[in-house]
Parts: structure tokens; sequence; C-alpha cells
């Protein structure tokens, strides 16, 4: 989700585009839905809820990490609206960002910045020395976001509905792969939020990134002319 902004949209693979909506918002989208489609028939899923409407038109409702399941609409907002402890780990080569919310509110956070070399345009053995560095470079400081994270996420696992990651997953699995924070593995939840480098305001962004109610929208097929 754009920082910033409390709705966002992109393509989905196989057809259809994402929405990602704030929880409090879902039920005046859903209503919107309904004028643009027809009143839809709303399924109980795996995912969250299905909505079908009559003209063909479709929407996946995606409940948040850590939300419960629920039958209807009522109950999904419901659902998806309450406080919840949310953990987030977000990484990216030299820098993570670690931290817990309730609700909206961020209250627990911690970033942490390794220099990483970057690549260089120098051949030979030269460039593999530099090659060699940058990799070092780059597994200690993934190294450190780990103990960073046993540090400040781990104590608190037993509190959290769920764990949000964000940045590069190669690093995110590689800081999850420790066996310490087997724990945190346990609770990670599906979506990789897209951030730039951790910082603190893109922690405080990502929260909100990490409570949207994702929604899978397929629009009618066109009919025959």
């Amino acid at each position: 989700m754009p920082y910033g902004r409390r709705m966002s949209s992109r393509p989905a693979a196989g057809g259809g585009r994402w929405v990602e909506v704030d929880p409090a918002r879902v039920a005046r989208w859903v209503s919107g839905f309904a004028d643009r489609h027809g009143p839809p028939a709303t399924t109980p899923q795996r995912y969250g809820l299905l909505l079908a409407a009559p003209d063909g038109a479709t929407a996946e409702l995606h409940r948040p990490p850590g939300a419960p399941g629920a039958v209807d609409l009522a109950a999904f907002v419901a659902a998806a609206t309450a406080p919840r402890r949310i953990g987030l780990l977000l990484a990216r080569k030299g820098a993570v960002a670690v931290g817990v919310a309730e609700g909206p509110d961020l209250v627990v956070s911690k970033v942490d910045t390794r220099y990483v070399q970057g690549r260089t345009a120098a051949g030979g053995w030269s460039q593999q020395r530099f090659a060699r560095r940058r990799d070092n470079q780059a597994k200690a400081a993934l190294g450190d976001a780990a103990e960073l994270a046993v540090r400040l996420l781990l104590p608190e696992a037993s509190t959290l509905a769920g764990l949000v990651c964000g940045g590069d997953r190669r690093a995110v699995d590689t800081v999850l792969a420790d066996r310490r924070l087997a724990p945190l593995a346990a609770l990670r939840d599906e979506r990789l939020l897209d951030v730039p480098e951790p910082r603190h305001a893109v922690l405080v962004a990502a929260v909100g990134a990490a409570r949207a109610v994702r929604v899978l929208v397929r629009d009618p097929e066109p009919g025959p002319e």
C-alpha cells in the first residue's frame, strides 16, 4: 500500500486487480461494489469472504493477518477493525526494522542499519574481492537483524496475532531461518509488504499496510456484441 494513502490498486496475476482497503472503510467499499454491480451474495471462504454480484463481478475479501474467520460481512468488518498485536519485520540488505503494533499504533520499534558495499564495475580479482567483501557484509547485517528480532520480537511472540514481513524476501527468509525465531516464523503471514529501505517512518507506515484488507476484484465478462 503506497505510503500516505488509504487505498491502492494493482493488477493481479491471472486477471482482475488487487485493492487494499483500510479496515474502517471496508463496509463503505462493499456498499460501492453493490451500487456498481448489484447486491452480492456472500459466501465464507478460507481466506475470508467471497462476494458474487448479479452481473458476474466478484470480490474476494481477504482477512487481515491475525483476524479470525467470519460468516458474514458484519462479522468480517468487526474482526478486521478489532485491535490486534501484530509483529513487523522489514529487511533489505543492510537495514532492518522490527516493531509491534497494537491496532493502528506502533508500540515497539527499532531500526538498525549496517553498511553494505555497493556493486563495483571493476573486473578480475578486484571484482571478486569486492564481491566477497560485499557478501560478508550482507551476511553480517542479516545476522545483526536476527539478533534484533530475537531481542525485541521473540519475547512478544506469545502475544502476537501474526507477523507481517516486508522488503526483500530473501533477506526476510534468511533472518527467520534462525532457529531461535521459529515461534515467529510460525506466525508469518503470506503477504510481503513492498517497502523501501527500512527506516522508522517506513515502519510506521507499514502498520497501515499490514492491517489492510486485501480485495481481489474481478469484473464481469463482457457479453457478446
